[in-house]
């Protein structure tokens, strides 16, 4: 059987996220997504998903998830026979970034949760296209579902998530960099730094897709993680 392939998803999303691809490769191997919830920072979040996880595993990440997978391919790179980094970023949470948090935070616990994913964080995240509204309201759906503490607990990670541009270059298994050409929240432009650092990496841009190509063009986004999976 071909190895288990692991999923971790963005912030304030679930397995929904991933609902294209457990489709299309669950047939021929098992199919895991990991929740980053529970936790605030990603040193616990990673120790919680390598004790559940396999002994080996195809690692495979989106946003705050590719963060989580490139610390987990830092701290065991011996259980990791792949890596898919996809819309996310190598580098360490900017002051400024760090402090629009903290006013996320306090607003989303005060009852603000739906405003602020609605009005500051996902219309920022997608392409213009005949998928838009359908896939925004199924974020929307993710994230109040999920809920505030959760909300807290991953923008506290995301504040004092450690840099990983160094660790990239000792990656030595076959590595996809993956990402929307219109995301504007993860420019393509550190998508080629990650695909530079990392030894034999390939990149894909995909078309007509924002942050989160794994809903807008899940069919492209499957034909790549496909030929990823195979190399």
């Amino acid at each position: 059987m071909n190895e288990p392939l692991l999923l971790l998803p963005g912030m304030m999303c679930d397995a929904r996220l991933f609902t294209p691809q457990i489709a299309r490769f669950s047939a021929n191997r098992p199919v895991m997504v990991a929740p980053l919830t529970g936790r605030s920072s990603f040193q616990e979040l990673t120790e919680d998903i390598l004790m559940r996880a396999p002994p080996h595993f195809a690692l495979a990440g989106l946003s705050m998830g590719g963060i989580a997978a490139m610390e987990i391919i830092r701290r065991a790179p011996q259980r990791v026979t792949r890596l898919a980094l996809m819309d996310t970023n190598p580098h360490a949470e900017p002051a400024d970034r760090a402090a629009k948090r903290d006013l996320q935070i306090e607003r989303v616990l005060n009852g603000g949760l739906r405003s602020v994913m609605r009005d500051e964080m996902k219309p920022n995240y997608l392409s213009d296209g005949p998928n838009t509204a359908r896939v925004l309201d199924l974020c929307m759906a993710m994230a109040e579902d999920l809920g505030a503490n959760v909300f807290a607990d991953q923008s506290r990670a995301l504040q004092c998530r450690p840099e990983q541009s160094e660790n990239l270059g000792n990656i030595r298994v076959p590595a996809l960099i993956l990402c929307g050409e219109d995301d504007t929240l993860c420019p393509i432009l550190q998508h080629e730094l990650m695909r530079d650092l990392i030894p034999g990496a390939r990149l894909a841009v995909i078309p007509g897709a924002g942050h989160l190509p794994t809903l807008e063009q899940p069919e492209r986004s499957n034909e790549e993680l496909e030929l990823w999976m195979n190399s």
